[in-house]
């Protein structure tokens, strides 16, 4: 077992109510504690707390303990002038979590980005497949579309990516050498949407485009002018009410990043012939498929961008003995079985326990949102709830994910969770909009590249572990989780 990382301090959930899992008792009906406050003011207050005086983890905390319940109402950010309305119900919980993957609960229309939504000019005048609910047929013809290219692509995955790790490797022992220490974002920014752009691209590097080597740095700015309204920069104190003001006030025009964007369409557009005539098949115009196409390759590699170094953070922090761990298990059953196959990927037990426990302890999206769809009632561990029709729901995948009435020692990082009897956990790690144990399909709104992302982590660790007994490193924080090598120990045989 590994303790907490002792680069990080994560929040300590409360085990604010007494647990009722072995109660039979009927749940009593509760009224949703909480409330929002003074039209404007309500709103204003939350938002400098969930920014600035509290910050995120506090400020969900602090309400749970002061209502003393896993489940209440606050506002939710940015608020006046963007949000259409910033109240919501928040659940903290894993058993009230799930009722945001019932399709015929919640509606998904509109909420991927929480209480307000970004103009469609970032998308070509679109709303793309993360903005629609499955009730819309659009929706279900473009995440066949990805879910069915993904299928066809299964055999190239691996190989493909190894290729991109080489290169990776390559330019961190290099930096390494050269300055004393690597810096892992940069090489892993340029790692993600080099795989995702050839994988969906015909084998093209975005390199042979017109975008060159920015392509990372434009894919950057149009996701950052998009979800602005929901970040902090995390600037000195005495700017906090500028960043406020700038950031959460008004929504940053496209024309900012118009330029960079229409580059980026135009090098997918003559990319991807195959992705786009398979479009068409789909009864989806080639314009429509490849606006759909940035946002998923934008939001996947972003997504890989923070997610690569947060779990690096955790296996840098477990330090040499489960590095040991994690070698001998890769390079045994890659020996045994011949090589780096799916086989093989599913026989290592700790490498699959590895990611999945850095997905539940620092999922890389934080929030889930539903709309209610109806009058319906949810259940906590403790109580019962009635949500109305139309009242935005909240889930906070941090928190349900260290439920301590799920999980024992819920903050810790534990390497080997989910390994034998513990695989039965998976249910509750909801990371990629829906449980470990269940598939993406065109009726959920479980994101189309889940069993992909979970692959090539589990890919990455085994790369890194054939090639390197174990390493050290500088890491970041829960809000910016950078990773900076500092020694690389080559492995004697691989």
């Amino acid at each position: 077992m590994l303790s907490s990382c002792p680069f990080y301090h994560l929040p300590k959930v409360s085990n604010v109510l007494s647990s009722s899992r072995s109660s039979n008792l009927p749940l009593p009906l509760c009224k949703i504690p909480g409330g929002h406050g003074l039209p404007f003011f309500g709103p204003m207050k939350d938002r400098w707390d969930f920014f600035y005086a509290q910050g995120r983890e506090e400020y969900f905390r602090s309400r749970m303990e002061k209502y003393n319940s896993t489940v209440f109402r606050a506002n939710l950010p940015p608020g006046p002038w963007i949000s259409s309305d910033p109240r919501v119900v928040v659940l903290l919980d894993a058993n009230s979590f799930p009722v945001l993957f019932d399709n015929s609960k919640v509606d998904k229309r509109d909420v991927f980005a929480g209480t307000y939504m970004p103009s469609t000019t970032f998308t070509g005048g679109f709303r793309t497949c993360p903005y629609l609910d499955p009730s819309e047929p659009e929706h279900g013809s473009l995440k066949a579309l990805f879910l069915s290219v993904l299928t066809s692509h299964h055999e190239e995955i691996i190989p493909l990516f190894q290729r991109c790790l080489k290169g990776l490797f390559h330019g961190l022992e290099a930096q390494l050498k050269r300055t004393g220490q690597a810096e892992f974002g940069p090489s892993n920014d340029a790692l993600s949407l080099e795989f995702f752009f050839r994988l969906l691209c015909d084998g093209k590097s975005p390199l042979e485009t017109k975008i060159e080597s920015k392509g990372p740095y434009m894919l950057k700015k149009w996701i950052f002018c998009q979800v602005a309204p929901m970040i902090t920069l995390e600037l000195p104190k005495f700017l906090h009410p500028i960043e406020d003001f700038m950031l959460h006030s008004f929504r940053i025009p496209f024309k900012l990043v118009q330029s960079d964007y229409y580059k980026l369409y135009d090098a997918f557009s003559s990319s991807a012939k195959s992705f786009l005539d398979k479009a068409e098949s789909f009864g989806l115009s080639r314009e429509e498929a490849c606006h759909n196409l940035v946002c998923v390759v934008g939001f996947n590699s972003f997504g890989i961008s923070k997610w690569f170094p947060s779990l690096m953070t955790w296996v840098a922090c477990g330090g040499k003995s489960l590095h040991r761990e994690l070698a001998e298990e890769i390079r045994s059953v890659v020996r045994s079985e011949g090589g780096i196959t799916f086989n093989a990927i599913n026989k290592m037990a700790l490498t699959k326990s590895v990611v999945y426990e850095a997905l539940r302890i620092e999922p890389p999206t934080p929030f889930q949102f539903g709309k209610a769809k109806e009058d319906f009632v949810i259940q906590s561990h403790d109580s019962t709830f009635s949500i109305l029709k139309g009242e935005l729901i909240l889930g906070y995948q941090p928190f349900a994910m260290k439920d301590p009435n799920i999980f024992d020692d819920p903050e810790k990082f534990i390497a080997n969770r989910f390994v034998g009897e513990g695989e039965k956990l998976l249910k509750y790690v909801f990371w990629s909009n829906g449980r470990g144990i269940d598939e993406p399909t065109v009726h959920n709104k479980q994101c189309p590249a889940k069993n992909l992302v979970e692959l090539i982590s589990r890919v990455l660790l085994i790369e890194f572990f054939l090639r390197y007994d174990t390493f050290t490193a500088k890491v970041g924080n829960l809000s910016n989780p950078n990773v900076t090598f500092l020694t690389l120990k080559k492995a004697s045989r691989t």
